[in-house]
């Protein structure tokens, strides 16, 4: 069975119950789809020949499905009974509603928050090419030739060894290097691409976010204060977050927040790979060898970097359990913020 099938009825039915008008039309439509006999019930009644694995991921989708279009029903349902009758009075003079011309994507809207928490903490929002050289992507960074970052099986190359698809926000962070002179901070958010293996939790395109500091005194101190205050701003009080030693070949020494998992509650699933936490991004203080290779005695000044992967920023934010559903058209998310 196949889960662009589900995406594709639940999309129809949406659709159809928007452009509806009258209770029959929404009744009909009700049938057609999550009725004893509608298309989405007649997929669930094929549920128990599936193996375990493809039941329960299947599954997933078909109630997820069923409970969106029960959702549009009843918005719908109210949006019909609100609508005056050609009996009532109508006042013609009173000003008419604002029409609704659009909205910001889901990854638009976390972009943008999250810039005005580091605007707050000094900040300044920067950009980069998406096609990099290796000298940026990689080279600067201290990766050497033989890491696996660099291999066929992670990048796409447009011109192998020299041209690729950044994989990362960090090669900004070269440029940034190479061009700025300290003091600064910078943010930067935008696409990246890798060869993955696509599934609810990762994509061959991504958004990252990454930030940057340079000045004389900082400390992971200073790195762990500016990842809290986000943390704190952005996630709200009531989330767990814990810090934990990582490797980055980057930074020295490096570390990564983790964020309790909004869709099991720390009890284990699929999104979280039965561990409970969500890897939310990696840090540390940036590496000797990379200021050394931008003319900065590391024994003077010092600096740190993190970066996350938004997509699951996003999810958590707006509770999507997959991350394809992000770029595929699925119009559920019209009004979830």
């Amino acid at each position: 069975m196949d889960i662009n099938v589900i995406q594709n009825l639940k999309n129809q039915a949406i659709s159809g119950i928007l452009q509806a008008k009258t209770p029959d039309e929404l009744e009909r439509l009700r049938i057609n789809y999550i009725g004893r006999k509608g298309e989405i019930s007649s997929l669930m009644k094929e549920l128990p020949g599936l193996p375990e694995e493809e039941r329960q991921q299947i599954g997933r989708f078909l109630n997820d499905a069923k409970k969106a279009i029960e959702e549009s029903i009843a918005r719908q349902q109210q949006t019909i009974s609100n609508r005056p009758t050609e009996r009532q009075w109508l006042d013609v003079t009173q000003s008419g509603r604002t029409g609704k011309i659009g909205h910001f994507h889901p990854t638009s809207i976390v972009i943008n928050e999250m810039f005005e928490i580091f605007k707050h903490l000094g900040f300044s929002v920067m950009e980069g090419p998406e096609i990099e050289t290796d000298e940026f992507n990689f080279e600067k960074l201290n990766l050497p030739k033989d890491h696996p970052a660099r291999s066929l099986q992670d990048a796409l190359y447009i011109k192998e060894p020299e041209i690729v698809l950044r994989t990362h926000t960090s090669s900004v962070e070269a440029r940034v290097l190479s061009e700025l002179k300290a003091p600064f901070r910078i943010v930067v958010a935008g696409k990246c691409y890798r060869y993955e293996n696509v599934n609810a939790s990762n994509n061959a395109m991504f958004y990252q976010f990454q930030g940057v500091a340079l000045q004389k005194g900082l400390s992971m101190a200073d790195l762990k204060g500016t990842l809290s205050y986000f943390a704190k701003s952005f996630f709200g009080k009531n989330r767990q977050v814990r810090f934990r030693c990582k490797y980055y070949p980057e930074v020295e020494p490096g570390g990564g927040l983790d964020l309790d998992c909004p869709f099991c509650h720390q009890k284990g699933c699929s999104v979280c790979k039965d561990r409970g936490w969500i890897e939310m991004l990696g840090c540390g203080m940036i590496h000797p060898n990379i200021l050394k290779e931008f003319s900065y005695n590391p024994k003077e000044i010092s600096g740190y970097a993190f970066g996350m992967g938004l997509d699951r920023l996003v999810m958590d934010r707006f509770g999507i359990n997959d991350i394809r559903s992000l770029y595929n058209g699925d119009i559920t998310y019209e009004n979830s913020h």
